[in-house]
């Protein structure tokens, strides 16, 4: 029998990322360093999470401020800086309430229990199903993971969790399908993000809308990706004339600190009570710290009216080359949640940028996804595109 080799030839994490072939050792502003000193520029922002840059003056402050103070201590107990966070979350939305926890699968599996809880406190038991969409992401629990409608997403886990249907997304005909009786909600991404960077149609969303509210069925946006500030708005749905019942959030929220969080209007967030649902390190001071120093950042004057300007830019200026380059297929997106539609392979494009001192992310095979910081400079993303369009004119990617 062959002998398992020594314990100094395996890597003690666990094998489930593929990760790219450089370690990070430092970061600040839209810039990280690696451990050979070399600077990249940073157009992943930790996928959508450093919007403020990576170690933003003033949420470290306010951390440090807080790391001297205290810590944790249970939800068992008031945490002001909870309360506060909350109070300008529902203040700043449509929604009433705020449930904090540390990612946005947690924020997910919130939303998907609060969902089934409302439906029996109306009376309606029968009412057990959640509707999803093709090409969604909405967490690798086992519960966001059976909402997630990606095939590939569910290899090797079934049985999968029941109570998910699945649509295609941006499907008028889809529509007739929500109410068959069973539905309890609809959850839905604005900009499907892992799915290819796809943005949902104005008239379709506002005839989901319709469908949900006459149907008594409540709608709930998973904004992980897009909130706090990624598409020009604090929340995305502010752009596409909705009022979702349920919000979820992460990513941005926290400046790169892990917080989550379910927003809520009253008469469903009331379907919630001591007992419902709960979390140890959820809405712990540090999170809440960053989350409130970032969400400062973020409601300064004229802060998202710059954001708009400078991706309105960066769009223009991916548009030209895409005029200009018959590689490039399509550009699209909102505020700073971009994909670029390559006739190629993008992770091959995502070397090609990495040789060249900036770090790009992929949303498929063909999509590059970019993900700049909100804080991101003119001077920043000029440089981007001035390397993107050396790489095409060179022409040093796969275009098989």
């Amino acid at each position: 029998m062959s002998q398992p080799p020594a314990v100094n030839e395996l890597s003690a994490v666990m094998n489930v990322y593929n990760r790219l072939p450089i370690t990070l050792i430092r970061g600040k502003g839209s810039y990280v360093w690696d451990e050979a000193g070399k600077k990249y520029l940073d157009f992943t922002s930790g996928i959508a999470t450093c919007s403020l840059g990576h170690v933003p003056d003033t949420v470290q402050d306010k951390l440090t401020e807080q790391l001297a103070t205290l810590w944790h201590c249970s939800n068992l107990f008031t945490i002001p800086e909870q309360k506060n966070l909350a109070n300008r979350l529902s203040q700043h939305s449509c929604c009433d309430q705020v449930f904090f926890c540390n990612s946005g699968a947690e924020a997910n599996e919130a939303a998907i229990k609060l969902a089934k809880k409302f439906a029996k406190d109306q009376g309606k038991p029968e009412r057990k199903e959640i509707v999803t969409f093709h090409q969604s992401f909405h967490g690798r629990t086992g519960t966001t993971m059976a909402a997630t409608a990606q095939e590939k997403i569910h290899q090797g886990f079934e049985p999968i969790a029941p109570g998910f249907r699945y649509l295609p997304f941006n499907d008028q005909n889809a529509l007739t399908q929500i109410d068959n009786g069973k539905t309890t909600a609809v959850l839905v991404e604005l900009i499907q993000g892992e799915g290819g960077v796809h943005p949902a149609e104005q008239d379709w969303i506002l005839a989901l809308q319709e469908h949900c509210q006459k149907a008594d069925i409540l709608l709930m946006v998973d904004e992980i990706q897009t909130g706090i500030g990624r598409t020009g708005t604090l929340f995305a749905y502010e752009q596409f004339g909705i009022k979702p019942d349920v919000i979820t959030l992460a990513k941005g929220l926290g400046s790169g600190f892990p917080v989550g969080a379910m927003l809520a209007k009253g008469r469903v967030a009331a379907s919630f009570q001591p007992g419902s649902h709960g979390s140890t390190f959820g809405g712990n001071p540090l999170a809440m710290t960053a989350g409130g120093a970032t969400l400062d950042v973020m409601l300064e004057k004229e802060f998202l009216h710059e954001v708009t300007e400078k991706s309105n830019w960066l769009f223009e200026a991916l548009q030209n080359l895409k005029d200009n380059f018959e590689g490039i297929k399509d550009v699209r997106g909102k505020g700073f949640l971009i994909g670029i539609e390559v006739d190629g392979n993008a992770g091959e494009l995502v070397s090609t940028f990495r040789d060249k001192g900036i770090i790009v992310l992929t949303a498929g095979q063909q999509v590059l996804r970019i993900l700049p910081p909100l804080t991101v400079s003119w001077e920043e993303m000029k440089a981007f595109i001035h390397t993107f369009n050396e790489i095409l004119a060179e022409g040093e990617y796969d275009k098989r």
